[in-house]
């Protein structure tokens, strides 16, 4: 059965703070355990209204103390924002905390804007051009080989798996090269998913980590009783991009009953085509089109994002796409 997972960008949606939703998150999380997803991971963001995982290595650990077994990680830390030797410190000491529960999922992009980029105290000419030496550096610290001058503690010889994430061929080569994980955004920059993953796949180089490619895919899942209510909820996402391109980013405001009314042609589009990797609606709905993704995609494993205003609609979105998983497993094709 191929394993689902979750990525939680702790929403702080409209009326509320970032202390509810930071609960709701642990709540998301304790659910997702519940019913068998494999990780748990968060994503780092700055400067954005509506996210509260800004400080993910802290949130991190605030989900895997309130769990038991699922593995807790970073979907991802943005790496140009840290000098590695924190992040592998920051990370060594949440492997020590949670033994063998621990991801570190590394992006390149800054998760921000460039005024906040530069108020992150890193210097920005560069930082994504020195990725692929920043996360090689950030290995070594977990390696920890003999003689090092500058050691990781906590983190020297801890096995803390490394996946690199992206939306574009990049880090799909980098993955490759290194012999890492990789995991691709759809659910924000479907474009490239397919070519990422076929590059991925055709140049992999087996490493002391992985010796086989091993890739994941993210995608908005958001399934209700009925196509019309999962509709409705998808509508605060729907929103939220929108108002992100429209450079006025907020918390996620509670869904509407005509879309058609709040965006204008041009934006639909650009957020229809963005949000492309998005299965909404009921579960016989979703179990047919994702079953057909799933079919025609080269993955190991889903992510699944349930940016959904309303807290007992997501857990309930997350209840009905465990279904999901259990029957698609029949399947032979992507069992």
């Amino acid at each position: 059965m191929m394993p689902f997972s979750v990525l939680d960008l702790a929403p702080i949606v409209q009326g509320a703070t970032a202390a509810d939703a930071l609960r709701s998150t642990l709540a998301l999380a304790r659910h997702a355990e519940a019913h068998g997803y494999r990780r748990f991971w968060l994503a780092e963001h700055h400067n954005m209204p509506g996210v509260a995982s800004a400080a993910t290595a802290v949130v991190i650990g605030h989900v895997a103390a309130g769990t038991h077994s699922i593995r807790v990680g970073s979907g991802g830390v943005m790496l140009p924002n840290h000098a590695p030797l924190v992040i592998a410190e920051q990370f060594g000491t949440l492997a020590s905390l949670f033994p063998g529960r621990i991801d570190l999922g590394l992006g390149r992009a800054p998760g921000t804007d460039p005024v906040t980029a530069r108020a992150l105290r890193r210097e920005l000419a560069g930082s994504a051009d020195q990725f692929p030496q920043d996360v090689q550096e950030l290995q070594s610290y977990f390696e920890a080989p003999p003689g090092q001058a500058t050691r990781a503690i906590p983190g020297a010889g801890l096995s803390v798996p490394i996946w690199l994430l992206g939306s574009s061929l990049f880090s799909a080569q980098l993955a490759a090269a290194l012999g890492l994980p990789f995991a691709f955004a759809a659910h924000f920059a479907p474009e490239l998913l397919q070519a990422a993953l076929t590059l991925y796949r055709k140049r992999f180089q087996a490493s002391a980590e992985l010796q086989q490619p091993y890739a994941m895919a993210c995608v908005n899942v958001i399934a209700a009783d009925t196509d019309a209510q999962a509709r409705h909820l998808f509508t605060s996402h729907q929103q939220a991009i929108t108002q992100l391109r429209r450079g006025r980013p907020g918390q996620l405001p509670p869904p509407i009953d005509d879309i058609d009314a709040f965006w204008s042609p041009a934006e639909k589009a650009m957020v229809g085509e963005s949000m492309r990797c998005s299965f909404v609606g009921s579960s016989a709905t979703i179990e047919r089109s994702l079953g057909a993704f799933l079919a025609a995609t080269p993955i190991d494993e889903l992510m699944v994002n349930v940016h959904v205003h309303n807290q007992d609609a997501r857990r309930h979105s997350l209840t009905l796409t465990a279904a999901i998983r259990e029957r698609l497993a029949l399947t032979p094709s992507i069992a």
